[in-house]
């Protein structure tokens, strides 16, 4: 008689502890976070502190900005913006899809000129010897048209255009280098940082492009705008400003 006591006892306690996990994780808001290939790595350090200290799940989603831009555009159900591209950006505020009382620009960013590890370029100019130059789709990528100003304005464009490969962000821009599939790529400082496969040849002098800054905004149709708003908030904090910190990234002052 005891042991079947016992036994229901223990079938209780199983099924409330079942009970209470799916009543917390009932509990949880989902955010979707749609940002910049660039952040991906400060990102997904900073989602699993956030997440061990809130009743929040995050959901990333990586791709170019402009891309982004248009999933927005299109309706995505997106609650939080990070854009490498000001224009992108400024779009959809103009377009009343981001919260005009919630967006800032907070990171700065620079490009960088990268080859394979062993390769014999020394400086910018040594891209007119390669025959594969890496650099994102300039319509969607802002790292590419970044750098397609760049090098229009060292009358450099069209010398090395035929020999441009085009890629979908800076992310694969990156993965062409490391892998010798190219000889030469721009990715932004914050990406060169993040590789030991890749030999870093110079630093874009930012006069010569657009300037490059991430502005940050909460999605209009966000259906958990105070949860989306707190994460706004806790990005620009002195923590997760000191993670973005540690993988390159400038604040804006």
């Amino acid at each position: 008689m005891k042991l079947k006591y016992y036994l229901l006892c223990f079938v209780c306690f199983i099924f409330t502890l079942g009970c209470s996990s799916t009543s917390t994780e009932e509990q949880k808001v989902d955010l979707t976070i749609s940002a910049a290939a660039s952040l991906k790595d400060a990102l997904e350090e900073i989602k699993k502190q956030y997440e061990q200290e809130n009743e929040v799940n995050l959901h990333l989603n990586f791709a170019a900005s402009g891309t982004l831009g248009k999933q927005i555009e299109q309706g995505a159900p997106v609650d939080i913006f990070l854009s490498a591209d000001e224009e992108t950006f400024t779009n959809l505020v103009n377009k009343n899809l981001i919260y005009k009382n919630e967006a800032i620009h907070f990171l700065k960013n620079e490009l960088v000129l990268i080859a394979p590890k062993g390769s014999k370029l020394t400086s910018i100019e040594d891209i007119k010897k390669v025959d594969k130059l890496a650099i994102g789709i300039p319509e969607t990528v802002p790292a590419g048209r970044y750098a397609k100003e760049a090098f229009i304005n060292l009358e450099l464009w069209q010398q090395i255009e035929n020999g441009v490969i085009f890629a979908k962000d800076v992310r694969q821009v990156l993965s062409y280098v490391e892998t010798g599939n190219v000889s030469a790529g721009v990715v932004y400082k914050t990406d060169a940082y993040i590789s030991d496969k890749i030999k870093r040849i110079s630093t874009i002098d930012s006069s010569l492009h657009t300037p490059i800054v991430y502005p940050i905004g909460v999605i209009h149709t966000s259906k958990h705008k105070n949860e989306a708003i707190d994460f706004y908030h806790f990005l620009q904090d002195e923590n997760a400003m000191s993670i973005f910190k540690k993988y390159g990234f400038n604040v804006v002052d």
